[in-house]
């Protein structure tokens, strides 16, 4: 039983480390992508603007994560991403944009911690670049996960330690 235990837990542990490592790694290219559409770009210098990014970037994998485990909760499954993608993708996306529907309004509104340069696009006085994120990078992880999954699985390395064993 504690073998069994022991690979669930590795297991869920790695699955978090891949959608935190994809998380990182694909929030950061789009947070450097869209600063210049925050007054940050033109009011800051460049630690400042490097900082900022890091900064949001970390906060973009925390409710990445938060989201990818209220998924694994809802569906019942913390493989979520390898068994039922589509629906967990759905629940990410929808809960993340809403959090950023209200992050961007207390943030740009009520608190003035950011603002939009005149270049970014808005819908109801919400930044449209933060909103895509939410929309386009969930599947996007989602698929290099369950294409990342196979390799790093504890599956995987169980057969390997398994064939090794084998084979002496």
């Amino acid at each position: 039983m504690k073998i069994v235990h022991a690979k669930a837990t590795s297991s869920v542990i790695l699955s978090t480390g891949l959608c935190a490592a994809l998380a990182f790694v694909l929030n950061l290219a789009w947070e450097i992508a869209h600063v210049r559409l925050y007054t940050i770009w033109a009011e800051a210098d460049y630690p400042a603007v490097a900082w900022a990014v890091l900064h949001c970037t970390l906060g973009d994998v925390a409710i990445a994560l938060a989201m990818f485990s209220i998924a694994g909760l809802l569906l019942h499954r913390m493989d979520w991403p390898a068994s039922q993608p589509w629906g967990g993708c759905l629940i990410v996306a929808f809960g993340a944009t809403a959090f950023t529907i209200w992050s961007e309004w207390f943030n740009v509104f009520r608190i003035g911690n950011w603002s939009y340069a005149s270049n970014m696009p808005t819908v109801f006085g919400i930044g449209i670049s933060p909103l895509l994120q939410w929309l386009v990078l969930p599947p996007v992880i989602v698929v290099a996960y369950r294409a990342l999954w196979p390799l790093v699985s504890v599956d995987r390395m169980t057969d390997s330690q398994t064939d090794k064993r084998q084979s002496t």
